[in-house]
């Protein structure tokens, strides 16, 4: 059994990142996993979308965390070669009573410091999206795409080159206090697998479970987590679109929009289905709702090309018809743990976000 300076639990693009962060801090740093491979679950299943950080309020980590991670994001990828492309979003009306919602995202966008979103009228948006159909539409030009796959084996490599490795299998079933730190025990082990100093729960959808096995961790300090599963749905054939077309935000998520992945595909999602437990079953009784949520803007549509894709399920802090909440970075100061921080409700715009929410993370240690 090997002691550690730190533990980061979650090998998704969030616990990848905070372990590359305190690696580079000169931690030795041991990030485990319980799949069998990094990545699995909110990483790889979302829109690849690198957001700009327009429709957070202003104030939250959500604004602050996109906006800087953004940031940092297209300089990762320029660095590491990641494959991305700054291909730009435009934001659609598609009745005069959306204008202003729109006008409300400029107003936003705008406080959160995003400076280069602008207005587009019909005639303008026909030019860049042709088969799109709105009576006003906003810009967002530092909006992008990325291969998620690509940026989560970046992130473990240079977790690796300090001296920080991933172990895969390790289900974390319960975490010990010590003297100094924290006891990891995991499956069916009786003796701890690890020590360390410091803790990190980046487990994403199983934060909330892994933070109920930490010793001295009191239950009032866990919040409460809601499950949203979206549905996928990608288009076969051509991709009619240039960029990504989103229409107004519904709740519990930014409605029925279109991305393009690298290889030019488009897909429509997410939708929002509320779950009592994870599933990522897909249910093809959503087609007929997404092909109509789609005609709104793209009324061309072929429904015969929309192809059943993926699910993937966000980690929530408010439920059905309540206010959007923000990300938690819980630290020593919010529960009183030494040395423990834990991070719940980190959804969308968490894989934008993952290098600024790492340096907040690795802040929050270093106050300890």
């Amino acid at each position: 059994m090997e002691s550690v300076d730190c533990v980061v639990i979650g090998a998704g693009v969030i616990g990848l990142a905070v372990g590359s962060a305190l690696a580079n801090r000169g931690l030795e740093v041991v990030v485990v996993e319980s799949a069998g491979a990094i990545g699995t679950g909110t990483s790889s299943r979302n829109s690849e979308v690198i957001h700009a950080g327009l429709y957070y309020p202003t104030g939250t980590l959500k604004a602050s965390l996109c906006v800087a991670g953004r940031q940092m994001l297209y300089r990762y990828c320029e660095e590491k070669g990641i494959r991305h492309r700054r291909i730009g979003k435009l934001i659609v009306a598609t009745t005069g009573d959306e204008l202003p919602v729109l006008e409300k995202y400029l107003a936003q966008a705008r406080a959160n410091g995003v400076e280069d979103l602008r207005w587009v009228d019909p005639a303008e948006t026909a030019e860049l999206e042709p088969n799109v159909r709105c009576v006003r539409a906003l810009l967002s030009p530092s909006t992008g795409i990325i291969d998620s796959h690509e940026y989560l084996l970046a992130l473990q490599g240079d977790l690796e080159a300090k001296g920080g490795q991933v172990v895969l299998n390790s289900h974390v079933t319960r975490v010990g206090r010590t003297g100094d730190g924290f006891a990891i025990f995991t499956g069916d082990a009786t003796a701890p697998a690890t020590r360390c100093r410091q803790l990190v729960n980046a487990a994403g959808l199983h934060a909330q479970g892994v933070a109920a096995t930490i010793d001295g961790l009191q239950k009032p300090a866990i919040p409460r987590q809601f499950l949203a599963r979206g549905h996928y749905y990608t288009l076969s054939g051509k991709s009619p679109f240039n960029r990504l077309v989103y229409p107004v935000a519904e709740s519990g998520g930014l409605g029925i929009h279109v991305t393009l992945d690298l290889a030019g595909t488009a897909r429509f999602g997410p939708d929002v289905q509320w779950l009592q437990s994870i599933d990522y079953s897909f249910n093809g009784d959503t087609r007929e709702k997404f092909a109509a949520a789609i005609r709104r803007y793209y009324p061309a549509l072929d429904d015969s090309r929309l192809q059943p894709g993926y699910t993937g399920i966000r980690a929530k802090l408010s439920g059905p018809g309540e206010p959007a909440a923000d990300f938690v970075i819980q630290g020593p100061a919010e529960h009183r743990v030494p040395g423990l921080v834990n991070l719940y409700g980190i959804e969308s715009p968490g894989l934008t976000a993952a290098l600024a929410i790492a340096d907040e993370v690795a802040a929050k240690m270093g106050s300890d």
